[in-house]
């Protein structure tokens, strides 16, 4: 196994257990957190909401950190951070331990999760960095797959804060060996060359601004619109006239079809080059939501949107890479993430109200014409490259 796939393997691997014990826990623990500690689901939730908050606070300076000294020490310290707020969480059993223990779990994730893998992944190995990305990606496309069913099992066996100390377990005695062990340290920086065009680490190449506005915008906008249909996709299946098992079994195409989009970014991703693959990943919601209008089936808008996602997951590494070179990537990851993170965060809370009072034809609407947008964010991208 060449060096790039084995970190590939690793990175995936890792991120799995990663995000299945921390992103994707609150679907499994706030029924059970609920009825322990008699407090509404809302109000857990906002603990969750704010744990993406302060991630995207902390990105910023932890992708300036992997330029600096690589990512390994990063992401293993994202897992120590990860299991202390998990231990705080089962050690407080009340409102304000499960907030104080998100606090700490949104600063681990944004040291152990996506952005700190792909600027590890792309600190190590430059420009040579998207098949690793996809790689990892693609294996981890599978965190939701194995968290919800782990979870919901641990929690009817053991109760749900015996499943935050296995989820600490996990994180310490599987994930940091593997990154201790299996991820190499990053080679030193080489020295700043004299006259040219990046003033510092994470600076611009001339005429290259107007491209990472382009990309905040877009990236930003889209996973507010993942967060709201990720959270509202039951109401909103239901709003078009699906019974709640229908709605269900399409909401249940999603993660699958994540999945089948990176598989085929994997499969095209020798002819095709991130800017193309991700006119294709953002055009796919729109024309789902063109179909599903028209009358065509849910099914299908479950599958576009579930494609793009997956698509845009890849690209949120490889665009920044291709645009902008490996020099200063992980401070421009950091930089992207953190509006991502705050859109993510507080648009299901702001789009709510709408959803309520509004016919869900309409709310896919206006999320067709957001997507397609946001799309027209990337058509200059090629252009931009080229001049640059």
């Amino acid at each position: 196994m060449t060096d790039s796939r084995r970190l590939a393997v690793v990175i995936g691997f890792t991120q799995t257990l990663a995000w299945a014990t921390t992103y994707y826990a609150p679907a499994v623990l706030i029924g059970p957190v609920s009825a322990s500690m008699g407090v509404s689901s809302t109000a857990l939730l906002g603990g969750y909401s704010w744990s993406l908050l302060v991630a995207g606070l902390c990105s910023p300076r932890i992708g300036s950190l992997i330029d600096r000294a690589g990512g390994r020490g990063v992401l293993a310290s994202g897992s120590v951070v990860m299991s202390a707020g998990l231990a705080l969480m089962a050690a407080l059993p009340t409102l304000l331990g499960w907030y104080l223990a998100w606090t700490v779990i949104g600063a681990g994730m944004a040291l152990g999760l996506y952005d700190a893998a792909f600027a590890t992944i792309g600190r190590l190995l430059g420009g040579q960095a998207r098949s690793c990305i996809v790689g990892a990606t693609l294996l981890a496309g599978f965190a939701s797959t194995v968290g919800w069913p782990m979870g919901a099992w641990l929690i009817h066996l053991f109760g749900w804060r015996t499943t935050l100390l296995v989820y600490v377990a996990i994180q310490m005695l599987v994930n940091l060996p593997l990154i201790l062990t299996l991820i190499p340290r990053a080679p030193p920086l080489p020295p700043p060359v004299p006259g040219a065009g990046v003033a510092n680490i994470g600076g611009f190449p001339p005429g290259m601004r107007l491209a990472f506005w382009l990309l905040l915008i877009f990236f930003s906008v889209r996973q507010g619109i993942s967060a709201v249909v990720s959270v509202h996709v039951l109401v909103l299946m239901q709003g078009i006239g699906l019974t709640a098992a229908a709605a269900v079994g399409v909401a249940a195409l999603i993660g699958p079809s994540q999945v089948g989009g990176r598989v085929l970014e994997w499969v095209f991703a020798r002819w095709l080059n991130p800017v193309t693959t991700g006119w294709v990943g953002a055009a796919l919601l729109p024309l789902g939501v063109v179909g599903l209008l028209f009358g065509g089936p849910a099914a299908g808008f479950a599958i576009a949107y579930g494609m793009s996602n997956g698509i845009l997951t890849i690209s949120r590494g490889t665009l920044p890479l291709h645009l902008f070179g490996p020099a200063g990537y992980a401070t421009r990851l950091g930089k992207l993430a953190l509006p991502q993170l705050i859109t993510q965060a507080i648009s299901p809370t702001l789009f709510a109200p709408l959803i309520a009072a509004y016919p869900a034809e309409r709310i896919l609407t206006g999320i067709g014409i957001l997507a397609f947008l946001v799309w027209l964010c990337l058509i200059p991208l090629a252009r931009i490259r080229i001049r640059a």
